[in-house]
């Protein structure tokens, strides 16, 4: 590992030194140092059991029963489910493994709950032959300390799949109450001291679906390829809550998200931890009466793939959903619901009451129940099932308002709330878009992490990148006026150096901490400076991390597009000045940012956007310049195994610019491998906050309020990972899972934004919080990925028959017509022609496609014909289409008068 690696792995430890944290990668971890003192207790010495099964095999430790091996049959017999390279170390008391259980109870009479854990304090189970046929089986009792229950624990082999079974028994003359019931699932995601190579060859990934008895958990391989193992539930083990397992001192970090555990009952958590929170499911208990038993076990299966998970859950006579276009439902467009089980639905609830409205539709030639779904009131809603066979599930929606209102709230707060005017900042901050506290309604000017306050980094710049970024969608006046201001003033000179040697560098901070420079009474007395993140002067003014460049390309980009493609928005600089500056800071990124340059950029596929304009606008030694410098960067991530390196040890942001670059100069078997990786990380389930959200766990730590780690809900990488897998579905358009994922994840840069256009870093999902953080952190980056890639998709599915994607259809024997829906209304795939349409200004307002002759009408938006001239629209040659009317402007575009009401396209080859 070289110096300045090393170096930046240790400043990541130092951040969270006095914290459970600190240290997680090194052995000599507080955690581990305690742990070496203390005894074994899980019983290692005391030998395994091996069983093969059909597709599995695993080992039962004798002393404990908990599994110490858990693997694929037939798969790479070093590649293991469980963190087996850690088992000597976590082999003490209070450390979790898979075989564990943790109950909260009530005897009656009680007031307060009383806690059980397998893992606490342990002592050896008793083996027992009660339960029959099972490979391995044992009293629990003995190492759940004092409790009143008896717990039998058994494994068993049924039909070929594993089966995890808990049989508990009141023995008392009294009822209990279990008011939480957890089973611990601490599958192999510490990838501590590993590289890349090592960690996709090693760990896992794993996404709930918090989904009551048709809830699942999906284990993926990072890599994203082989057989993804499922969790089902099995016998009343309904998947209601997703408890982070905070008592096991394994050391979260930046390389380990945490265990956590699938909870079947959890009113005594609502009652306690996490009191007056609105839970995904309604929190429950389980009466035991005197002398009764109740079992509660969870399958352990494996479906072939990532994309066949939903297939084998139906050949487990699972209950399946498909949302379409997702779960995110604008309050101007429904949404598809499509349900598939052996049973009859036997009644549909909606809490809130009245949120959604569900409409029964004609099922499926394959007997789908379809269902429409519109959403009646702004927030996060619950639909759930009940089933003939008794069986619950519920579907996690968030309604939202229209996708164009949700942009134009944000972007009206950006430049209002968020607009930073002071002419005695002594940071040389002002004008700008500054971060924001949402809770405490106000502009965060200090901050011991200094980028939250210096305009740059991600959780500095991500509010004027949105801000600017929100005028490729809907360009404002108003808006662009404030924003001009803050490029021209703020962006280019003190952000960007505008001469000199350092000339196009960009800075990490205006912001930095020096007291002794600075007038008395500049800082804040009331915060901790005594931090590394408070840097100074010299620290802020650095120009080496190439992750800030792509911010500032973006934002010449707009300019560049406002000044070229509208009427009056920008004319202080020619628009090639604007391109000219953008194509000198991703020049700049390479030359004066070089060691990070290495790596993927978010934001990255700004630099391919800039390229394609340099070649269109004929700057074509400047093109390829750019196109010689970014194959370098590709040629190197093409010896590389994972090219997704990044200044952190794994990350989920390089993949984006990555994928983009190795699918342009034709290295075709990298992105591929990017892709994979991807959807490794990205589910999709019937819930809307892990559906297309890309795994992220630890920017609440560099860009939230609320500082920990924890797996964020549609942080930015949902956004920026959609990209990627837009760009390969619209390359595959029979793949409908890449569209699924895709546009679930271009949502996500909307899901979280609050009614008034507050947009937050990401959502919580721990269940002791279940809210956005409150303050504006890297949201914008994020946002970036929807201003550049949302779009409305109308595809004929074999099974679900017409449908679209951010577009409201209607469809016939003969025209299928499509309203679009994306706040720009500026990029429309039509998957049945492969035809990808796109305006570099104006805005399409329907589609209406002729089954017959396959002619297309486009109607469009004339209200605008005083911004622009033309409605500028771009369409891909490989679809044959043609609109034999309009000529083409020098930049091969379709000029359409502004005042044009449709057009006609014409497929002539």
């Amino acid at each position: 590992m070289n110096l300045k690696k090393s170096c930046y792995l240790l400043f990541t430890l130092l951040y969270l030194q006095n914290s459970p944290l600190a240290f997680s990668q090194q052995d000599e971890h507080p955690v581990w140092q305690a742990t070496k003192k203390q005894p074994a207790t899980l019983g290692i010495a005391g030998g395994y059991k091996s069983f093969v099964l059909d597709k599995l095999k695993i080992k039962v430790l004798n002393s404990s029963q908990t599994l110490s091996a858990f693997q694929q049959s037939d798969g790479d017999s070093a590649f293991d489910y469980t963190p087996v390279e850690m088992l000597t170390k976590r082999d003490r008391n209070a450390f979790f493994h898979i075989g564990d259980i943790n109950i909260s109870l009530k005897r009656q009479g009680e007031t307060q709950w009383s806690e059980y854990s397998s893992a606490k304090d342990r002592k050896n189970v008793i083996e027992t032959t009660a339960v029959k046929p099972s490979l391995a089986a044992a009293d629990m009792t003995p190492t759940l300390g004092d409790i009143p229950l008896k717990v039998i624990r058994s494994w068993q082999n049924i039909g070929g799949d594993l089966i995890l079974s808990f049989q508990i028994t009141n023995p008392l003359d009294q009822p209990i109450e279990i008011g939480s019931l957890g089973i611990p699932l601490p599958f192999n995601n510490n990838m501590d001291w590993k590289d890349l190579n090592q960690a996709h060859a090693q760990n896992v990934f794993f996404d709930p679906y918090i989904g009551k008895d048709a809830g699942y958990m999906q284990v993926n391989h990072l890599h994203g390829r082989g057989p993804s193992l499922l969790v089902l539930p099995y016998e009343n083990a309904g998947f209601e809550a997703y408890n982070p397992l905070h008592t096991d001192p394994t050391p979260r970090s930046i390389t380990f998200e945490g265990f956590h555990e699938w909870t079947i009952h959890s009113k005594a958590h609502a009652e306690t931890e996490w009191k007056g929170v609105d839970q995904w499911n309604t929190p429950t208990s389980t009466v035991l009466k005197p002398h009764e038993s109740k079992t509660f076990a969870l399958k352990f299966v494996l479906a072939p793939s990532i994309k066949e998970i939903e297939s084998a859950l139906l050949k487990n006579n699972r209950p399946v959903v498909v949302g379409a276009p997702g779960y995110v439902v604008p309050l101007d467009n429904p949404v598809k619901l499509f349900i598939k089980h052996s049973q009859a639905i036997k009644n549909i609830t909606v809490y809130p009451e009245g949120a959604l409205t569900i409409s029964k539709r004609k099922d499926t030639p394959h007997h789908w129940h379809q269902y429409e779904v519109k959403g009646n009131q702004w927030g996060r809603a619950r639909v759930t099932l009940t089933y003939a066979d008794g069986i619950e599930q519920t579907i996690h929606y968030k309604v939202i308002k229209s996708e164009k209102d949700v942009v134009n709230d944000l972007g009206n707060f950006l430049t209002t709330t968020q607009w930073y005017d002071n002419d005695n900042d002594l940071f040389g901050r002002s004008p700008s878009v500054i971060s924001y506290d949402d809770e405490d309604k106000k502009l965060v000017t200090q901050e011991k992490r200094a980028w939250y306050a210096g305009l740059s980094d991600e959780a500095g710049a991500a509010s004027w990148l949105a801000a600017i970024m929100k005028q490729v969608v809907q360009p404002n006046p108003a808006e662009i006026a404030k924003l001009k201001r803050f490029v021209n003033e703020t962006m280019y000179g003190r952000i960007q150096h505008k001469d000199g040697d350092k000339k196009y560098g960009v800075v990490k901070s205006l912001f930095y901490y020096e007291p002794d420079s600075m007038p008395a009474g500049t800082y804040h007395t009331d915060i901790n400076w005594k931090t590394w993140s408070a840097w100074s002067k010299k620290e802020a003014d650095d120009i080496g991390r190439s992750y800030n460049y792509p911010h500032v390309a973006a934002a010449h980009w707009v300019m560049y597009r406002l000044a070229k493609d509208y009427q009056n928005l920008v004319q202080e600089e020619s628009w090639d000045t604007y391109l000219d500056r953008a194509f000198n800071t991703g020049m700049a990124m390479i030359e004066k940012a070089p060691y990070y340059a290495q790596f993927g950029q978010m934001e990255g596929s700004i630099f391919l956007l800039i390229l394609h304009d340099l070649r269109k606008e004929g700057m074509i030694d400047k093109a390829n310049k750019l196109e010689s410098a970014m194959r370098q960067r590709a040629e190197h991530w093409k010896t590389l195994a994972y090219p997704f390196g990044s200044e952190m040890p794994w990350d989920s942001t390089g993949q984006e610019e990555v994928y983009l670059w190795s699918r342009y100069f034709g290295f075709d078997e990298k992105a591929q491998i990017t892709l994979h990786a991807i959807l490794a990380y990205m589910p999709t389930v019937p819930h809307w906050g892990y559906n297309g959200s890309a795994r992220r766990y630890w920017d609440f730590v560099y860009g939230g309020k609320l500082s920990r780690i924890e797996r964020q809900l549609h942080h930015y990488g949902s956004a920026l990972n959609a990209i990627p897998v837009l760009t390969a579905y619209r390359d595959n358009p029979d793949d409908f899972y890449l569209l699924r994922v895709g546009h679930a994840g271009m949502m996500g840069a909307l899901a979280n934004v609050t009614t008034d256009g507050f947009g937050p870093a990401a959502f919580h999902s721990y269940p002791s919080t279940l809210a956005n953080d409150g303050i504006s952190g890297d949201y914008g980056t994020g946002f970036y990925g929807y201003a550049i890639n949302s779009g409305t998709y109308i595809i004929e599915h074999p099974e679900f028959g017409w449908l679209a994607f951010s577009g409201n259809i209607q469809a016939d024997k003969k025209t299928v017509t499509v309203t679009v829906k994306t706040a720009s209304k500026g990029r429309v795939f039509l998957a049945k022609e492969n035809l990808w349409m796109t305006t570099d200004a104006g805005e399409i307002e329907t589609l209406s496609y002729n089954l017959t002759d396959k002619s297309i009408v486009l109607k469009l938006n004339t209200d605008k014909a005083t911004m622009i001239p033309n409605v500028l629209l771009n369409i891909n040659p490989e679809s044959g289409y043609e609109i034999e009317s309009i000529k083409k402007d020098n930049l091969n575009r379709y000029a359409i008068p502004a005042t044009t009401n449709t057009v006609t396209l014409k497929k002539i080859k």
